[in-house]
């Protein structure tokens, strides 16, 4: 036996004594040599994908199964959650997702399904924070500023999102709610062409992920008013938090995890989520997510289970108190 699968065979057998599961029944969990699916809702080059992609081909080498990324896109994300829900509890199919899965709850009560309910958490991966960003054509340099302006000209100032109910929207949302000011929303279909049109300054605001905005804040193209965190972040070291910039009190940070569909095996989650948090302690994997942002994170099954929860509840308050519809 190579020492791979002598490897996995230790986990699987140390599994087995822990959840009081037999070897054979956890050998019919566990089909040889099947392909792990990892289902990203959202399309290539998004941070769900870059995790997806850094994680597969090393959690193949762990288990010695292949391991397949494949993008299933549309309607806010719910229809790869879908897939991922209505497979078969295998083991086979894992969903790599971002809090925009609990918001979803909030925005589309008749899709079918519960993604907190119906989806079992395997390990939360990492953090990714957000930035007020603005094109330099606004003249804005701070977020204060931004926040003066907006309350003087209330709806004169427009944002643009990748569409409603995106963490991008709704981050903007809780913005304009502690900040006290009004904002008019201009959704588009997908983050490529918000960016697109802030860039060429036909709108005036937005929230974008640190790993899209970085190379356009450094190129000039783009400025950065604040970070969307209660704390600031090593990339851009000089740039206040909201809080700080006395610019409404937003803490907005995007958690990224993996999740199975529900009545998967315990032994199978507990073993997933030890190989994921072995790669996350990694120092090429800790370097590929922290340069577009995101801080590598893992935990158990139990704590990433808690957040996604509690984060379905906060945006559910702030969709209802703001009355947002999806669209």
């Amino acid at each position: 036996m190579n020492p791979l699968r002598r490897q996995l065979s230790a986990l699987l057998a140390a599994s087995c004594a822990l959840y009081g599961i037999t070897p054979m029944a956890m050998a019919q969990t566990v089909p040889s040599q099947a392909p792990i699916k990892l289902i990203v809702p959202f399309t290539p080059g998004t941070g769900i994908d870059l995790i997806a992609r850094t994680l597969g081909p090393k959690l193949a080498q762990r288990l010695n199964r292949p391991v397949v990324v494949e993008n299933r896109v549309g309607a806010s994300g719910n229809i790869g959650t879908e897939a991922v829900v209505r497979a078969a509890p295998d083991g086979n199919t894992l969903l790599v997702s971002v809090n925009t899965l609990v918001m979803n709850r909030a925005l589309f009560p008749g899709i079918g399904f519960d993604p907190v309910k119906d989806l079992t958490p395997i390990s939360q991966t990492s953090w990714g924070q957000l930035l007020l960003v603005t094109h330099p054509k606004s003249g804005y340099k701070t977020a204060g500023e931004l926040v003066e302006t907006a309350r003087k000209q209330p709806g004169q100032i427009n944002y643009a999102s990748p569409g409603v109910g995106t963490p991008h929207h709704l981050s903007m949302e809780l913005f304009k709610n502690t900040a006290k000011v009004f904002l008019t929303h201009i959704p588009y279909r997908g983050t490529g062409p918000a960016v697109t049109d802030l860039l060429g300054g036909q709108v005036d605001v937005m929230f974008l992920p640190i790993h899209v905005a970085l190379a356009h804040i450094r190129t000039g193209r783009l400025v950065a008013l604040g970070i969307g965190s209660d704390k600031r972040h090593p990339l851009l070291p000089d740039l206040p938090t909201l809080s700080e910039a006395k610019a409404g009190s937003v803490n907005v940070g995007m958690w990224f995890g993996v999740f199975a569909p529900k009545g998967t095996p315990a032994d199978l989650i507990h073993l997933y989520n030890s190989e994921i948090n072995l790669l996350l302690a990694g120092e090429d994997v800790k370097k590929a997510f922290v340069s577009q942002g995101m801080d590598p994170l893992g935990g158990t099954p139990q704590a990433f289970g808690q957040l996604v929860e509690r984060d379905a509840e906060r945006w559910a308050k702030l969709i209802k108190d703001q009355g947002i519809k999806a669209e």
